[in-house]
């Protein structure tokens, strides 16, 4: 499955200020942080654009200092922000990481109820950012926040797919923003069936499709109209599948220490849509969202790894001369 490079990379989703723990222990307890910037989306377009793909982000925040952050930080990272909007009545929404040592998820919180992000709409979307070849990004997360934010991501996928334009979808499930599962499953596959390109964790492709097979996962999608599907498998690497019944499984990169989860699946989405926007075939797209997941669990942070154009060539060719 090959793709022509785009003028643009499009996504739309919650950014927030994040507090990292200094130091492991009990949230309550700590009192060091560090700032940074978290969202699964962000996490992708700081990975595209440090790739040299041209990419906007679309979200809201509020007339506040963490609202203020995010949109320098977006904005140092050759991220165009013109199209992040205020709201006058919400605040921008933040959330805290704890620091853990033994490899394990660390502990979340997440203070975003009625955040600016959950008031952007349909309106809030321009038509114009869906020219001929961009490449449009959502996550399941995007769909959950809010019913506005949900309608916003369903307009945008309407205007990509009118212009022709790719579209990924990252499954994402945050099932503590649902009402209820059955709702969750019903609008997660909406997205995805809609979508050229889904990316679900083998464990959400269980309470999606109802098997933990992958190659049954993604015949579920492919049924659907879906032009690939790549399931992560944590360290044993991604099972992919075309509608062409391209197939594989992509080893994973061995990590001697793993030391942060959280954004790993952020990096692997980076890591296949920049390959096959680059023309890559499905199963070298499937190793780079490997490599660079592999790169984000070694560190602490969520897009702290994410390589840049040279990096990665520097990477992938030293991978290559391994093999």
């Amino acid at each position: 499955m090959n793709m022509t490079q785009p003028h643009s990379f499009v996504t739309l989703g919650e950014a927030m200020a994040m507090f990292v723990a200094k130091t492991p222990g009990q949230l309550a307890d700590i009192e060091d942080f560090h700032r940074s910037l978290a969202g699964a989306e962000v996490n992708v377009a700081i990975g595209m654009a440090r790739l040299g793909f041209e990419a906007s982000y679309i979200s809201k925040v509020g007339k506040d200092s963490f609202g203020g952050f995010i949109r320098k930080a977006i904005s140092k990272e050759n991220i165009c922000n013109d199209w992040i909007s205020e709201s006058a009545s919400h605040a921008t929404g933040f959330m805290l990481k704890s620091n853990v040592t033994d490899g394990s998820d660390p502990k979340v919180e997440y203070f975003r109820r009625n955040s600016a992000a959950s008031t952007l709409s349909a309106a809030d979307i321009d038509a114009s950012l869906f020219k001929t070849g961009a490449h449009l990004h959502l996550t399941g997360i995007a769909a959950a926040v809010s019913v506005p934010m949900r309608d916003a991501a369903k307009h945008a996928l309407e205007l990509a797919k009118k212009q022709g334009c790719s579209v990924s979808f990252d499954t994402n499930l945050r099932p503590s923003l649902w009402s209820d599962q059955a709702t969750m499953v019903a609008t997660i596959n909406e997205f995805a069936f809609a979508s050229d390109i889904v990316l679900p964790g083998i464990e959400e492709g269980k309470i999606l499709t109802g098997s933990n097979q992958p190659e049954i996962i993604a015949d579920f999608y492919l049924q659907q109209g879906v032009k690939a599907v790549i399931v992560k498998l944590g360290s044993d690497g991604a099972y992919f599948k075309t509608s062409s019944d391209e197939s594989g499984t992509a080893a994973g990169f061995p990590v001697t220490k793993v030391v942060d989860t959280v954004g790993a699946g952020d990096s692997f989405a980076v890591g296949i849509i920049s390959a096959l926007l680059d023309g890559k075939t499905i199963a070298q797209a499937a190793r780079r969202g490997n490599l660079l997941g592999s790169l984000t669990v070694q560190v602490r942070g969520d897009s702290e790894a994410l390589p840049t154009r040279a990096h990665l060539n520097s990477l992938e060719k030293n991978q290559l001369e391994k093999e």
